[in-house]
């Protein structure tokens, strides 16, 4: 009974009216459906001691120094606080006999400590700039925009009417071209291939589809979805009915690729397409904003978790800009959203280890690779929610380039639930009946992801709560612990019952630990869970929320537009503390803790640039 207790606190009902039945047995009768859903657990409802002792060993290996100074002054103070002034001078001077060799050994000493202690400190990790790719203006038409001009003097077609919506007028051209396309050739399959070379007998038009992007509205998604004659109308009503509550909005970006009639869109040619476009942009804008040439960069990671060609995305950036020798170029695949932290953890540790050093970190992932064409619920949810997107991050271990530098890099902390067997397989890559590759999520999905969380800021606590909200904490924390039969469930079972009084845990403000936060902006419901459950504010998850309606799910890049955003807002100040929260497949959760070294100016090249001040969306936008 208590296991049945504890799965079903995880399940929340919805009863959602769905109008009446036009067709069937049921027809002209009213339907309605009830939807079971799996919530994050209360996770800071049970806390394993565990994971707070962790916490505290990386505050004390860090501090070993401050933890000493002060027993060490307090010492020295007693000795000397028992004497007078007078017997003070009288030993120091007077009865003390100094020779050369004392003196000079007592100064190597001396330096040879404070030597020791410099060169024994971590380097200080400074981020320079980062990028985050966004097509350009003439590319986000894409299909359903205005043709460029051909050079023979062909006009331009019509823009749509002042007020009106841009998406809804795309969409239109597109039914419009496509029922034309139909009457020249009734046989012709691909009509959406056709659209971008139509040509016609008194004239030929050619369409300018830029590098394969789209910017699609929700609607559009679907009717695309709809042309290519891979998804049947339940899969098509399915994944209508995740959109409409994902909080996506109507200007998010994919591949051009995925909506092709022709068979798997996930080529080797298309991943490379996709990938060089998104990785090339945003490296353009990097090194152009930094000033930094390519071949001084010594140390280079990219993330990709899907798409891992051979030669890998690293040589590929290495190839295009023609890069030095002798660097590190590192390629990690499979690592899911949480990757762009383990990245920069594995840029932190190169440039720990190499000194005067300049590192990029490349997060992305290949959309095209993550497209599911086939009737497996659980894996065309990805189709609803991953869009295009790409991060660029400058970071450097010399102590010159501070006056230059946004942030500082504080902690690192990362979380790996991967050998529970529930976790490892939330989100999985596989083939379905049909064989068919998908990326399967796991209804299990918000559970082991709330644990994972859970577990992650609970050692991150200790290295950045204020001393008062850590001794409160610890305090109900150690109580719980001695008196087990009046507190709250184990972490093991969140949700059996005990008898007796239930003794609530303080729950840590962590609004007092940071000024900004940018959590990864998996989805609507995922951001809900959080807010509630960290006790946070609209104003705290305003960056994320804008994110995934603006750009939609962009993996392990995502808390980089976060962060763009922010600084599009002005709001970053010196010495503003940001954390970065992101997690992933295996199952991972991971966090990054930055310091703002100074006043972040409004960027001029930014991804939010004309879009910034249609945000924060009100919930009727998001929903």
């Amino acid at each position: 009974m208590a296991g049945g207790g504890g799965e079903q606190a995880f399940l929340s009902t919805e009863i959602v009216n769905r109008g009446v039945e036009s067709s069937g047995p049921d027809a002209g009768s009213p339907t309605f459906v009830v939807r079971v859903r799996r919530r994050l657990p209360d996770f800071l409802q049970s806390v394993n001691l565990k994971y707070v002792k962790l916490g505290y060993h990386y505050l004390i290996s860090h501090g070993i120094y401050l933890a000493t100074i002060p027993v060490l002054v307090v010492v020295f103070s007693a000795e000397v606080g028992s004497l007078s002034r007078e017997e003070l001078w009288r030993k120091v001077w007077e009865e003390a006999s100094y020779d050369l060799a004392t003196v000079l050994a007592f100064f190597a000493v001396l330096v040879f400590t404070i030597s020791v202690y410099f060169m024994s400190r971590p380097r200080p990790i400074y981020l320079i700039d980062f990028a985050c790719y966004r097509p350009s203006d003439e590319l986000k038409k894409g299909l359903f925009g205005t043709p460029t001009d051909t050079g023979d003097g062909s006009d331009a077609t019509e823009i749509p009417a002042e007020g009106s919506s841009p998406c809804s007028w795309r969409a239109q051209q597109f039914l419009a071209l496509e029922d034309q396309i139909k009457e020249w050739n009734p046989t012709l399959v691909d009509a959406r291939a056709a659209v971008s070379r139509k040509s016609a007998d008194s004239g030929e038009q050619r369409w300018k589809c830029g590098c394969g992007t789209e910017m699609v509205s929700n609607e559009e998604f679907i009717e695309l979805a709809r042309a290519t004659g891979k998804f049947d109308d339940d899969s098509l009503s399915f994944q209508r009915r995740i959109l409409k509550s994902s909080g996506i909005g109507d200007e998010t970006y994919v591949p051009r690729c995925i909506f092709s009639t022709a068979g798997n869109c996930a080529t080797m040619k298309e991943g490379r397409a996709e990938t060089a476009a998104v990785m090339f942009g945003a490296l353009d804008e990097l090194f152009e904003k930094c000033r930094v040439r390519p071949k001084d960069v010594g140390v280079l990671v990219v993330n990709c978790s899907l798409f891992n060609p051979t030669p890998s995305l690293s040589a590929m950036i290495v190839n295009h800009y023609k890069m030095r020798g002798n660097i590190l170029s590192y390629n990690l695949g499979g690592m899911g959203c949480s990757a762009g932290i383990i990245a920069v953890d594995l840029a932190r540790d190169m440039l720990q280890a190499n000194g005067n050093s300049y590192a990029v970190v490349v997060s992305t992932e290949a959309v095209c690779f993550t497209w599911y064409a086939g009737r497996n619920r659980s894996m065309l949810i990805p189709n609803c929610f991953f869009r295009m997107g790409c991060s660029a991050v400058l970071l450097s271990n010399r102590r010159r380039d501070f006056r230059r530098a946004k942030y500082s890099l504080e902690h690192i902390v990362r979380t790996h639930k991967g050998s529970d067997d529930r976790s490892f397989r939330s989100v999985y890559q596989e083939e379905d009946e049909c064989r068919i590759k998908g990326l399967a999520i796991s209804r299990d999905l918000m559970e082991v992801g709330g644990h994972a969380l859970k577990t992650n800021i609970t050692t991150l606590g200790p290295l950045v709560l204020p001393f008062s909200e850590q001794l409160l904490f610890f305090a109900t924390l150690l109580y719980r612990q001695l008196f087990p039969t009046t507190a709250h469930p184990s972490d093991d079972h969140p949700s059996s019952n005990h008898s007796g009084v239930s003794s609530k845990p303080y729950i840590p403000n962590y609004r007092l630990a940071f000024d900004h936060l940018c959590v990864h902006a998996a989805s609507k419901s995922v951001l809900d869970e959080l807010e509630k459950n960290l006790c946070l504010k609209d104003t705290d998850m305003e960056a994320s929320r804008s994110t995934l309606h603006r750009f939609g799910n962009t993996s392990s890049s995502s808390i980089w537009y976060e962060l763009a955003y922010l600084e599009a807002k002005g709001r970053v100040r010196r010495g503003d503390r940001i954390w970065q929260l992101a997690f992933g497949s295996g199952f991972k959760c991971n966090s990054a803790v930055w310091r703002a070294v100074r006043r972040v100016k409004k960027p001029a090249r930014n991804p939010w640039t004309d879009c910034v001040h249609r945000y924060p969306a009100t919930a009727a936008q998001r929903n």
